[in-house]
C-alpha cells in the first residue's frame, strides 16, 4: 500500500470519521499545528473532510474566533508550546473556544505534558485523547519528510551541541511513528563514518522497542521477511544536491519558482493560474522521473491519444500554448484534461528555455566534475581548464558558480586556502558567501586542507553508463548503489553496521521488551496491514534531493520483491542546500 494511501486511511478513519455520529450533520472544527496542516494538505482534500462534518480548518498558532457551540478536533505535535495553547483554549471562566475537544497527538505525549492536561480545566471538555503515531509528512507514495528544515543546522552546527539531544529524541520518535504506521519493526543500521549517526540509530531503536512492546505483532506477518531501516547523514553524498539534474521533477524544482509544490504562472493574458504538483495529477506521476528531453514529446503524445479517444481533430495535437488556451475556451467540457496538458507543456517549455539560457553551459562541466571522467569515459586531468571559463562568465549567478566550486572541491577531496581564494576571485564570489563553501566541511568532507587530508570512505561505484545515457545526466546518486547493496546484503558492514543485536534482512525477530510505554494510556491496537515484501526504509538526516527520491522508485521497480521508501528531515533543492550550508555556522 502506498505511503500516502496508508496515511490517508489512518487520518480519515482514526481522526476525521471516528467522531461521526451517524445522525444529522454535526459540524466540527479541525485545529492543527504546522505539521498537522501539512499532513492533511498532503493526503486529503477539503471537500473530503467537509463531507465528514469538518466545516473549518484552523491553525492553532494563529488568532481564532471562539466557537463555543462547535466541537473541535485537534491534531497536534505534543510539544510544550502546543499543549500550552491547547490548554489556553479551554481556560477557566467564560473563555472557552469550543464546546468540546477531541485531541489527537501525532506522536507519544511525554508523561509530564499528559499530566498537565489532566489537571487543567480542559480535562472537563475533553472527549478524546489519543496518539495516532503519524508524525511525518507523506510527501509521495514512496517518499516521506519530517518537514524539519532546522534539523540540518541542529545536526551539523557545532554551536547547537547543547540543544541537539532533545531534537534528536524528537527525530527518532518521528521515524518510529513512520515504522508504526507501516506496521514495520525493522533491523536498524547506520552510516558509521559520521559519529552522531549511531546515537540517532540507538534512539530510534529505543522508540521502536516501545512500539513493539505495545503491539507485539508489529512487523510480523505470513512469510514476512525482516525489513531494514538505514540511517544516513547528508555528508554521505554532497554531489547529488549540487548538480543541475535534468529529469522533470528535479529540474522544475531547481529552475522554477515552486513554493510548497505550487507552481504559479500566467496561463493567458492577464490570467494567473496555480497548479499543485503532486500525486493527484496522474500526468505528473508519469512524467516526473523522465528526462526533460522527452517530456514535451510525451505530453504531446498523451494529448494526441486523448483527442483521438474523443474523436477530435488530430491535427490540433501539435499546437502552441496560445492555440491550446483558445481550444480550452472553445471546449469547456474538456477543460480539466486539456488544462493539465497545457500546464505540463508550459512547465516543460519554461525548463527548456532556462536550460538553453544558462544551464547548458554548466551541465557538462558539472557532470565531468562529479564523474571524474568526460562523456567518452576518459579521466579529466585538468578540471580548472573547464571551470575557469564558467567562473569568469558574468551572466551566471553566484549560486551556480558556488555549486561548481563545491563540486571541484569534492572532486579534489579538498583544496588549499590559496586555491579557494583564486576560485572565489575568478567567480567574483563575495566574501559573505565564503561560509557557504567552507561549511561543507562540517558534513565530514575535506574542503580547505593544508596538504593533510583526513581519510573519507568512498564506496566503489557501479558502472551505469550505456548507449541510452544522456551525456548531461551521467551521474547516479550514491544512494542508489547503497540501496541496491543493502537489498542484496552486499553493503559494507564496517561502514554501514547493524545495531548490536540486529541481523540481516529475513532473519528471525529479536525479542522485544514486554512492558508498554506510559502505562498504555494511549495504546491503539490497530496496525497498518503489513506487506509481505520486506521494505528498505532509507532516512537521511539533513534532507533528500529530488534525484535521490527518483532512485527509490527505480530500485523498487528493479528489485521486484522489495519496496524502497526514502525520506529525510526535509526535501532539498540546490537552493535550500546552499542556504543551509551558509547558515550552518550561525551562533544559536
Amino acid at each position: 500500500m502506498a505511503l500516502k494511501e496508508t496515511c490517508y486511511n489512518k487520518l480519515m478513519n482514526e481522526v476525521i470519521k471516528s467522531k461521526s455520529t451517524g445522525k444529522s450533520r454535526d459540524w466540527r472544527c479541525l485545529v492543527v499545528d504546522k505539521l498537522g496542516m501539512r499532513m492533511f494538505s498532503s493526503c486529503l482534500k477539503m471537500h473530503e473532510i467537509a463531507e465528514e462534518g469538518i466545516t473549518l480548518v484552523e491553525d492553532i498558532d494563529k488568532q481564532r474566533e471562539p466557537m463555543p457551540s462547535m466541537e473541535a478536533i485537534y491534531l497536534l505535535s505534543p510539544t510544550e508550546a502546543t499543549v500550552e495553547k491547547l490548554i489556553r483554549d479551554f481556560g477557566s471562566g467564560s473563555k472557552i473556544m469550543y464546546k468540546a475537544a477531541h485531541v489527537y497527538f501525532s506522536e507519544a505525549c511525554p508523561e509530564e505534558l499528559f499530566n498537565r492536561i489532566c489537571h487543567a480545566p480542559i480535562a472537563r471538555y475533553m472527549k478524546t485523547l489519543k496518539e495516532i503515531n503519524i508524525a511525518f509528512l507523506p510527501y509521495e507514495s514512496q517518499v516521506f519528510s519530517l518537514d524539519n528544515a532546522k534539523a540540518f543546522s541542529i545536526y551539523f552546527n557545532p554551536a547547537q551541541a547543547m540543544t541537539r539531544s532533545a531534537a534528536l529524541e524528537s527525530i527518532a520518535e518521528q521515524i518510529a511513528t513512520l515504522c508504526a504506521t507501516l506496521g514495520e519493526y525493522p533491523n536498524v543500521r547506520y552510516r558509521s563514518d559520521f559519529d552522531r549517526n549511531v546515537d540517532v540509530a540507538q534512539l530510534v531503536q529505543q522508540k521502536l522497542d516501545a512500539y513493539k512492546a505495545d503491539e507485539p505483532t508489529m512487523g510480523e506477518g505470513p512469510e514476512k521477511a525482516r525489513s531494514q531501516l538505514l540511517i544516513l547523514d547528508r555528508g554521505v553524498d554532497c554531489v547529488s544536491p549540487l548538480l543541475h539534474e535534468l529529469t522533470y521533477q528535479a529540474m522544475v524544482h531547481d529552475l522554477l519558482h515552486i513554493e510548497n509544490d505550487v507552481y504559479r504562472y500566467e496561463a493567458s493574458a492577464g490570467q494567473d493560474k496555480e497548479v499543485i504538483l503532486d500525486e493527484r495529477d496522474e500526468l505528473w506521476i508519469s512524467l516526473r522521473h523522465e528526462h526533460i528531453a522527452v517530456v514535451s514529446q510525451k505530453v504531446s503524445q498523451y494529448m494526441k491519444n486523448f483527442m483521438d479517444s474523443r474523436r477530435m481533430d488530430p491535427s490540433k495535437s501539435d499546437m502552441n500554448m496560445r492555440d491550446l488556451s483558445k481550444m480550452i475556451k472553445e471546449m469547456p467540457q474538456y477543460q480539466k484534461e486539456l488544462g493539465k496538458y497545457s500546464t505540463h507543456l508550459h512547465l516543460a517549455e519554461s525548463c527548456m528555455n532556462t536550460y538553453k539560457k544558462f544551464v547548458s553551459k554548466l551541465c557538462k562541466v558539472e557532470q565531468d566534475l562529479a564523474m571524474g571522467t568526460d562523456a567518452e569515459g576518459e579521466r579529466v586531468r585538468d578540471h580548472m581548464k573547464n571551470i575557469v571559463p564558467v567562473l569568469l562568465d558574468k551572466t551566471l549567478s553566484h549560486a551556480d558558480k558556488i555549486r561548481i566550486i563545491l563540486l571541484y572541491i569534492l572532486t579534489k577531496n579538498g583544496i588549499s586556502e590559496e586555491n579557494l581564494l583564486k576560485l572565489m576571485q575568478h567567480g567574483e564570489i563575495p566574501a559573505s558567501e565564503r561560509s557557504t563553501i567552507t561549511n561543507l566541511g562540517l558534513l565530514g568532507v575535506n574542503v580547505v586542507v593544508d596538504g593533510n587530508r583526513k581519510k573519507v570512505y568512498q564506496p566503489s561505484r557501479k558502472e551505469r553508463i550505456t548507449e541510452q545515457t544522456y551525456q548531461m545526466s551521467r551521474w547516479t546518486p550514491l544512494l542508489k548503489d547503497i540501496m541496491e547493496d543493502a537489498i542484496e546484503d552486499k553493503l559494507d558492514k564496517n561502514h554501514f553496521p547493524y545495531l548490536a543485536g540486529g541481523r540481516a534482512s529475513g532473519s528471525s525477530y529479536r525479542s522485544a521488551p514486554t512492558s508498554a510505554r506510559y502505562g498504555q494510556w494511549h495504546n491503539d491496537k490497530s496496525q497498518a496491514k503489513v506487506k509481505n515484501v520486506p521494505r528498505l526504509i532509507v532516512f537521511v538526516i539533513g534532507g533528500i534531493s529530488m534525484s535521490e527520491m527518483r532512485t527509490a522508485y527505480e530500485v523498487t521497480k528493479q528489485a521486484l520483491n522489495w519496496e524502497v521508501l526514502i525520506g529525510g528531515t526535509s526535501v532539498l533543492t540546490p537552493e535550500t542546500f546552499l542556504r543551509n550550508l551558509k547558515e550552518l555556522d550561525a551562533q544559536v
